[in-house]
């Protein structure tokens, strides 16, 4: 009888601690698509980036083919040669119109026919689950959080480039942000933007609430290919400069010094911006204009 109950009481135990909630439940696995950091863009809420800026993808000879995919890497970008040539096909393009993913294509420049926000993550994204419904795009608020409403939020990003040689003679510049728990990999290191002398924080009506700075930035913090994988398994994040396209002409800046990067929010006329000179949440009310898009999944 003794060891009946001892068993019992046992088995009583381990069921209850199987049960205990969340502390002892495992970690729910990275989407399909995602970088596993986390990142905070309200309080209690956090979300998953995808593993590469949106990309559309249109072939003439196979229609069919049609689709949205992630690109990649999150260093990878299409440039002038898929961008200036949106209205082409075949083509593949990851700048697009504000809200257009009924229409990743779009081109008209009547600001009346982008009054409604069509989402892209309403779409299949091939290699993001290939389902519907599974990602989204930052409101401005959300990115604002991001860069000032988290816990020490200003260490938590900079800008910088990434080597893609060994010659280290190209490379493509950008955003760096770290997740809300970060862990720096061994032998590496991280300067956050605002320890340099020269930063200053404006608030600036339509220019937004943005960080200005005085020198080119982007070579605060420079990874080489094995360097970046190593952060990127650590949960950092990568915005690269992509350019935009105004009307139908790409534009990049190929002064390293100056090239700009661009990315739609879901919050009408709002955009996240950077360059040499700045990080910011603007207004753009020129919907028309090609940007960046880097979705989002929810942390559940």
């Amino acid at each position: 009888m003794r060891t009946f109950f001892s068993f019992f009481a046992i088995g009583a135990i381990v069921l209850g601690m199987a049960s205990c909630g969340d502390k002892n439940s495992p970690e729910q696995p990275t989407p399909v698509g995602a970088i596993k950091g986390k990142f905070s863009v309200a309080p209690g809420k956090q979300v998953y980036f995808s593993q590469g800026n949106l990309q559309y993808h249109q072939d003439k000879a196979a229609a069919h083919n049609d689709h949205f995919a992630f690109a990649e890497h999150q260093y990878t970008i299409i440039g002038e040669e898929g961008n200036a040539g949106i209205d082409k096909v075949p083509c593949t393009i990851d700048l697009f119109g504000w809200g257009t993913g009924n229409s990743p294509r779009k081109t008209s420049t009547d600001v009346a026919d982008y009054a409604e926000f069509h989402k892209w993550g309403n779409n299949r994204i091939r290699n993001g689950g290939n389902e519907a419904n599974l990602w989204r795009t930052l409101t401005s608020d959300e990115w604002d959080h991001i860069f000032h409403g988290r816990a020490n939020a200003k260490n938590y990003f900079s800008l910088g480039h990434i080597y893609l040689n060994s010659a280290h003679t190209d490379s493509v510049n950008g955003v760096f942000l770290l997740p809300d728990e970060w862990a720096l990999p061994d032998g590496l290191t991280f300067n956050p933007i605002l320890t340099q002398s020269e930063i200053s924080f404006e608030e600036n009506g339509n220019l937004g609430n943005r960080y200005r700075y005085e020198k080119n930035t982007y070579n605060l913090n420079g990874y080489n290919l094995e360097e970046w994988n190593a952060m990127e398994k650590a949960g950092a994040i990568f915005l690269p400069a992509a350019g935009f396209r105004h009307d139908k002409d790409y534009i990049l800046h190929y002064d390293p010094k100056d090239q700009q990067g661009y990315y739609w929010t879901s919050t009408k006329g709002k955009a996240f911006g950077f360059d040499h000179m700045y990080i910011n949440i603007f207004r753009n009310d020129f919907p028309f204009w090609g940007y960046s898009v880097r979705l989002v999944q929810d942390v559940k």
